[in-house]
């Protein structure tokens, strides 16, 4: 039992670190390459941020945990809006100024609620998988257009093409960035394998599902990334990534996270899932679309401190909700 917490802990600070690693590699080399900031920021930064989600999901499934990677797919949405959102709101109130992420957010409205149907006949299957593997494809094509169109005008006509311009590091060689990215990836697929590993050495021991285990401690780990990245664009005033990383990340958990196992692992879904997970997920989706689009008299969005506290006492909540379940069992 010692080993596998071990092994939990270590991966998790490996993973949060590796991440950091293989974005920033990733980035700079793109912009070595003369790929748009802005691109970058929505296509590079966007799936790096769910590569720990990706690769853990990987190893679940490869492993014969199906559910496992579900559970982080979904968790790690929820825990995003309701964590990661809102603790940063607390840190720091977000005002939304960006006309992409205005763009992004009935994307990932209609992603989720897709998905969502997807599944509500109780099975992940390889078709599944690959209907979500196509619509990633599509998404990453549309963000592509978006970003192309936004990049080709003057910086300071979108203030998220300003701020990904300020994060991408420029003092990188290629050679440097190359380093950076393969390390980053190795990092992660070590971590990932010993954050499953012990994952699912502690519910096996304690007799808590795969499911709640993916939803509860591997989603608010592979959730770290973005928490970190969010709270320091906010303290910064980089409020248009702050919220971008959160949607970028919703967005390809679903489609980039969610398919793995329905590819590699098909499976049955549990009906908690249907019932309690992904009703959940879709709420806070809402939420989340809801104080986005609202504006004030300033025409800007606004996410203040007491939504910040309700999305967080919603997240608190549910985790409750989910370890009461476990221990009754």
């Amino acid at each position: 039992m010692l080993l596998a917490v071990s092994a939990i802990i270590v991966g998790f600070i490996i993973l949060v670190w590796g991440a950091d690693r293989f974005i920033m590699g990733a980035a700079a080399l793109a912009r070595n390459l003369g790929v748009a900031p802005l691109l970058i920021g929505l296509t590079i930064v966007g799936l790096g941020t769910s590569a720990p989600e990706i690769l853990v999901s990987a190893m679940a499934s490869f492993q014969g945990n199906p559910s496992l990677a579900i559970g982080n797919a979904i968790g790690s949405n929820i825990a995003n809006i309701g964590l990661i959102l809102g603790v940063t709101a607390l840190v720091a109130p977000l005002m939304v100024h960006s006309d992409v992420l205005r763009r992004e957010y009935p994307l990932l409205m209609v992603i989720s609620i897709a998905v969502f149907i997807l599944l509500i006949d109780g099975e992940l299957s390889r078709l599944d998988g690959v209907v979500m593997l196509g619509g990633l494809v599509a998404t990453l094509v549309y963000v592509i257009r978006i970003g192309k169109s936004r990049a080709s005008c003057d910086p300071s006509c979108d203030p998220l093409e300003e701020e990904f311009e300020a994060e991408i590091r420029s003092d990188l060689s290629t050679f440097a960035a190359s380093m950076w990215f393969i390390a980053g990836l190795a990092l992660l697929l070590l971590s990932s394998r010993m954050l499953v590993w012990g994952a699912v050495q502690v519910a096996q021991a304690f007799g808590v599902s795969d499911l709640v285990i993916g939803l509860t401690i591997v989603a608010i780990g592979t959730s770290l990334p973005e928490l970190a990245a969010s709270v320091m664009s906010a303290l910064k005033n980089e409020h248009d990534i702050a919220l971008g990383n959160i949607i970028g990340s919703n967005i390809y958990n679903m489609l980039a996270v969610l398919c793995v196992p329905g590819l590699v692992s098909p499976t049955l879904v549990d009906s908690d899932v249907l019932t309690r997970d992904m009703p959940l997920m879709l709420i806070l989706t809402a939420a989340l679309y809801v104080m986005g689009r609202s504006k004030e008299s300033d025409g800007n969005g606004h996410i203040h401190r007491f939504e910040g506290f309700i999305l967080l006492a919603c997240f608190i909540g549910y985790q409750g909700w989910l370890l009461t379940q476990a221990v009754t069992a």
